[in-house]
């Protein structure tokens, strides 16, 4: 008698039970669930680490951007402050610079006072001397005047190198004034030269 496997299963031999293990045939109800148990196990972590790679990485990207925004508000600050201080700073400096001319004009003012001192003063400590007119021409000072001898003249030259106002004290002339018969008197001028201003 012929017989014919239709399952498509090996034939155990007789004799030798057990020793040939059945061989499972692709789709046959033994091998599915587990295959598939391992590949959906797979996807299932393979998911979540790419939730954990993209959390971790949009944790990263929120707090850079905070802290963008908060460097961009500090930096905004920093400007104001900035410009708050620029602002201070011209004020400042236009101060200084009012300061230098009202002190300019103080000297200037005080100047021709402080000339007219000294050279009264210097007339005042030498006998015989009288001024007729003094001319200013920048550092430069004309005196004219009349003395009674020229060693009053030389006396009012020594006077006014002693006061330390002038540079240097030149006799430009000196003449006996024939006008006055009565009183022997000379004619002189002066050429005196200022002290630069110190800064």
């Amino acid at each position: 008698m012929i017989r014919i496997n239709l399952l498509g299963l090996p034939r155990q031999k007789k004799g030798k039970r057990g020793s040939v293990a059945a061989v499972a045939e692709p789709g046959m109800p033994g091998e599915g669930p587990g295959a598939l148990i391992f590949i959906v196990a797979g996807l299932i972590i393979g998911l979540g680490v790419l939730y954990y790679l993209w959390n971790d990485a949009n944790k990263t990207s929120v707090d850079l951007a905070t802290k963008i925004e908060a460097e961009n508000r500090e930096g905004t600050r920093l400007s104001g402050v900035k410009v708050k201080y620029e602002q201070r700073r011209k004020e400042a400096d236009a101060f200084e610079k009012r300061v230098k001319v009202i002190d300019q004009l103080r000297d200037a003012q005080t100047g021709p006072v402080k000339l007219l001192n000294t050279v009264g003063e210097s007339v005042n400590n030498t006998d015989a001397v009288w001024l007729s007119e003094m001319t200013e021409n920048g550092n430069t000072l004309n005196i004219d005047g009349t003395a009674l001898s020229t060693i009053a003249v030389a006396n009012l030259i020594t006077t006014l190198k002693h006061t330390g106002y002038f540079k240097s004290v030149e006799i430009k002339s000196a003449a006996q004034d024939a006008t006055n018969k009565e009183l022997q008197s000379f004619q002189f001028t002066l050429v005196c030269e200022r002290q630069q201003a110190k800064s």
